[in-house]
């Protein structure tokens, strides 16, 4: 795989053989950011669980303390009064089977969150197929199908995430920008690193977390002490 001169002077900053400290490791990834744009920085979580079985999931939604640093589009599917409410708290787009319509018609996705009222999954199943894949499709366990359409709102704009297990048993996250520096960044983790604990299953065995590595967007990536975080 080639990797730019940049990459390369950031990697010699990184002891790949170290496992660092959450504090340092936030540091370091706001050191090896080269880029010219505001890198976002994740974080990566290898479980000791087994996505295959309904027992051993994993997934949530938090609200950052610091957000995400992105403004993120919410599309609400919501009639009547709900609908006006949704409006009134900021969400991007509000509508019922004119929005199905344009999704499937049209293939247009220019949104980040859907959220909807639970009298509207009948019709925001039809989009399952299309919403499912790419990890839109609203569900009660991650805030986004509720009646209180004006928190889900206010939450998701004040850089509420969610978080799941992918088929490999790790969970991707955002955790803000190279721009909130060192301690929001850390906040924001700890945050996070919490709420994958306290998700923890309980027919999960031995070590629940395997690995955590962070990374800037086009940084190298650094793993944390995970035996340092509550285990």
């Amino acid at each position: 795989m080639f990797r730019g001169k940049k990459y390369k002077e950031s990697a010699k900053l990184v002891d790949r053989a170290k496992l660092y400290d959450t504090s340092e490791a936030m540091q370091l990834v706001i050191d090896t950011s080269k880029a010219k744009f505001d890198e976002t920085v994740e974080a990566h979580f290898k479980l000791g669980v087994d996505s295959r079985h309904a027992d051993q999931q994993v997934r949530g939604a938090i609200v950052l303390p610091h957000g995400t640093g992105k403004s993120v589009r919410v599309l609400v599917f919501a009639k009547g009064a709900k609908a006006d409410e949704a409006k009134a708290a900021g969400a991007d787009y509000v509508g019922e089977m004119d929005l199905v319509e344009k999704i499937q018609g049209e293939n247009w996705f220019e949104f980040d969150v859907v959220v909807a009222t639970p009298d509207m999954m009948g019709v925001v199943g039809r989009l399952g197929r299309v919403l499912g894949p790419k990890g839109l499709m609203p569900s009660p366990k991650s805030g986004t199908v509720t009646p209180d359409v004006t928190r889900a709102v206010n939450e998701i704009k004040a850089g509420k995430i969610e978080y799941r297990l992918d088929k490999t048993n790790i969970i991707h996250c955002p955790i803000g920008k190279v721009s909130f520096g060192a301690e929001k960044l850390t906040d924001n983790f700890n945050t996070l690193v919490g709420a994958i604990v306290k998700a923890k299953p309980s027919a999960a065995k031995g070590q629940y977390m395997k690995s955590v590595v962070i990374a800037s967007t086009m940084g190298p990536g650094i793993k944390i002490n995970q035996a340092k975080l509550s285990n």
